[in-house]
């Protein structure tokens, strides 16, 4: 997927709890942001019918479901998803699982992308998870089997963003979570960003989520990060 103008390459995560809070900040940011994430928690509370209505009006949604079953399964949701209009949707980076979903989504605009490592996760947490690699080297594997599997775009920090695009070229995107303006609170995020950097490092998409929806002033903030965007 190719990044557009950067109000393209901004998605502001719906990380709320109710759907009447998601429509809030949605009216809020009417103008100013066209790309949304939607992952667990609003998906429980009614957020998948949110998402459809929203990618029926124009407005692209990334759905972060972050599948991972059997291949069968995988698929099976991959085409259902497909139906839905949605403009990305992730799963874990198991070759297997990145397969199926690449067969799945074949012929569809839907861009698959592949989950490298959580930036809630450090180096310790890697190792408790019981890999033998430390995140980078973690992070630039999956980013491999992406590219051969076919998929649409890698999930990173974007500490690791200049290494991954090295790795598959200009055309895949390189989502990035964990983006976090000067000044802001990290929260449970370990490996954070800013935004300017982010695009620097060469992220084509940055997810911003707290940071915009728990602003008192979301319109301000998001453009804000969009001016600092710009200038990077």
């Amino acid at each position: 997927m190719r990044a557009g103008t950067m109000q393209d390459r901004l998605i502001v995560g719906l990380d709320v709890p109710t759907l009447k809070e998601a429509e809030k900040a949605v009216r809020e940011l009417d103008g100013v942001v066209s790309f949304y994430k939607i992952g667990y928690q609003l998906a429980f509370a009614g957020g998948l019918d949110f998402a459809r209505e929203l990618a029926s009006g124009g407005t692209k949604i990334f759905l972060d479901m972050k599948l991972l079953d059997i291949d069968n399964t995988v698929a099976k949701g991959v085409e259902n998803i497909v139906k839905m209009g949605m403009t990305m949707l992730t799963l874990h980076a198991y070759p297997k699982t990145m397969r199926a979903a690449v067969e799945a989504a074949r012929g569809s605009d839907l861009c698959l992308l592949a989950v490298t490592v959580l930036t809630s996760m450090d180096e310790q947490d890697v190792i408790d998870a019981g890999y033998e690699y430390d995140p980078h080297t973690l992070v630039l594997r999956r980013s491999e089997q992406a590219l051969h599997a076919g998929m649409g775009g890698i999930v990173c920090s974007a500490e690791e963003a200049e290494a991954v695009r090295r790795i598959v070229g200009p055309n895949m995107a390189v989502v990035t979570p964990g983006i976090r303006p000067k000044g802001s609170d990290h929260g449970d995020q370990k490996r954070v960003v800013t935004p300017a950097q982010a695009i620097r490092n060469g992220s084509s998409h940055l997810v911003v989520g707290r940071p915009i929806v728990g602003a008192a002033d979301r319109r301000a903030v998001a453009e804000a990060i969009l001016a600092e965007m710009r200038s990077a």
